[in-house]
């Protein structure tokens, strides 16, 4: 069964809207974890517009699951976050300046050199790490080149045609998590999943280890409750 890491970007997009500490962040996460969570993601960005440098300090102090950083390594002060918290895995991430959200996975042939240096810096440090890459053969293929332990399948093309056809639209993750399992990388997998589409894609891709889940459960969890919310996405992960 694939791990569930709750992202919280979200929540502290509602802290930061009024200022103060409500909710708390740290409380949100402890609240995750005992509600059958198996790790908090985080994916700072250098306006501190949600997660905020001291967060990923203040979290990793208290959390007991397993903690994901997300971000662009191209920012030196994400370099300096994540070689100073230790987190148990960083995902590289090729966010443009300003981006609203992440929309598109590294081209790792492009930059094969520069990833192979920031994989061999990270893991020195005793972090795993994941590289966020689109599901194209080539691309995880030119990944495992750089010596990372994982990948993280950029899910949003998959949510999109979810609807349309479910079973075309899978295709291209199934032969990217078929190649990946053959060359030796662990597949994580993040953008729009939601309670419709998790489980037929969690059933359909082989050795996926973890899924990253922010906006959409945030979401579901204003109608559902967290707790109840967090069951119900961990049961669509039960095969």
């Amino acid at each position: 069964m694939a791990k569930l890491s709750v992202n919280i970007n979200k929540i502290a997009t509602l802290r930061n809207s009024r200022g103060g500490n409500n909710p708390d962040l740290v409380k949100v996460a402890l609240d995750c974890e005992r509600f059958g969570a198996e790790g908090i993601t985080v994916h700072p960005r250098p306006d501190e517009r949600h997660i905020r440098y001291q967060d990923v300090f203040d979290l990793k102090a208290m959390i007991a699951t397993e903690f994901n950083i997300e971000g662009n390594c191209r920012e030196q002060k994400f370099v300096d976050l994540v070689l100073a918290s230790k987190p148990a895995q960083v995902t590289l991430v090729p966010d443009a300046d300003g981006q609203i959200t992440s929309n598109h996975g590294w081209d790792t042939i492009k930059h094969k050199d520069y990833l192979k240096e920031m994989v061999a810096l990270f893991q020195a440090a005793g972090i795993r790490v994941s590289i966020f890459v689109d599901p194209v053969v080539e691309m995880v293929k030119a990944a495992a080149e750089s010596g990372t332990d994982r990948i993280e399948l950029y899910t949003e093309a998959y949510a999109h045609n979810y609807y349309d056809n479910r079973e075309k639209a899978i295709v291209p993750y199934v032969a990217a998590a078929h190649k990946a399992h053959e060359i030796g990388l662990g597949i994580n997998a993040g953008h729009d999943l939601d309670l419709h589409n998790l489980k037929y894609f969690s059933e359909s891709i082989p050795g996926l280890l973890e899924v990253s889940i922010g906006h959409a459960l945030v979401s579901d969890a204003l109608y559902l409750g967290l707790e109840n919310t967090i069951q119900r996405y961990l049961h669509q992960l039960k095969h």
